[in-house]
């Protein structure tokens, strides 16, 4: 078949078309696409990764359903881990609502896979019955940890998270403590930590990039 000149031009512009098409369909496809941040980038906006993630070692606290609370429960996921107490008058609740903030707007494949743990700093007031009121009314799905203070002290310095008892005239008490969120990889181990004051959406892409840093 002898095509015309007319029907070249035409097969032509059809060409031309379809390649520009494919060009912006592509170009869509990227932006539309979570921006991975590099490990320096994470650490200006809040994230700092080590370059080798930490093995925290040996543990054994409980949760807030009275079951063990083990190095087990740290694996297959990445957990969010937040060193607090329940008696905290604004750091405490701010930061579990924050986090409950934050599981909403993750993506349901990253829901699945991510924890929030709160561990009490305050043992000694943070029985198992208060943290099991406490910790889940900000999330049914966050976990409350407590156990003796020792164990609680030891597993607070595994993973750079520092408090102490402030004892006021009257004889009560505060806790001081570290409002970082520490993460932890699917391995279980010291993988960084988010660093205060938390921003949603810096800590959402963060978090994100890590994960994709991690998977790649």
């Amino acid at each position: 078949m002898v095509l015309t000149s007319r029907t070249k031009v035409w097969i032509t512009v059809a060409a031309i078309v379809l390649f520009m098409a494919f060009i912006v369909a592509s170009f869509v496809h990227r932006i539309q696409q979570p921006r991975v941040m590099s490990t320096a980038e994470m650490q200006v906006n809040g994230l700092y990764l080590f370059e080798i993630p930490r093995d925290p070692g040996p543990f054994l606290l409980q949760n807030h359903l009275g079951e063990a609370f083990t190095p087990s429960d740290l694996t297959g996921k990445w957990t969010m881990i937040f060193f607090g107490f329940t008696h905290c008058p604004d750091v405490c609740p701010t930061t579990l609502a924050f986090l409950a903030q934050l599981m909403e707007q993750l993506e349901s494949t990253e829901v699945r896979d991510t924890a929030v743990v709160m561990v009490s700093v305050d043992p000694a007031r943070d029985t198992i019955d208060v943290l099991a009121e406490y910790v889940p009314y900000f999330n049914p799905g966050f976990t409350g940890v407590t156990g003796e203070f020792v164990d609680i002290l030891k597993f607070a310095r595994t993973f750079n998270a520092p408090f102490r008892k402030v004892t006021a005239e009257d004889g009560s008490y505060q806790v001081d403590h570290s409002a970082n969120i520490i993460l932890v990889n699917p391995r279980g181990h010291y993988h960084g930590f988010f660093k205060a004051p938390l921003d949603l959406a810096k800590m959402k892409v963060t978090y994100r990039s890590a994960r994709y840093l991690w998977e790649h």
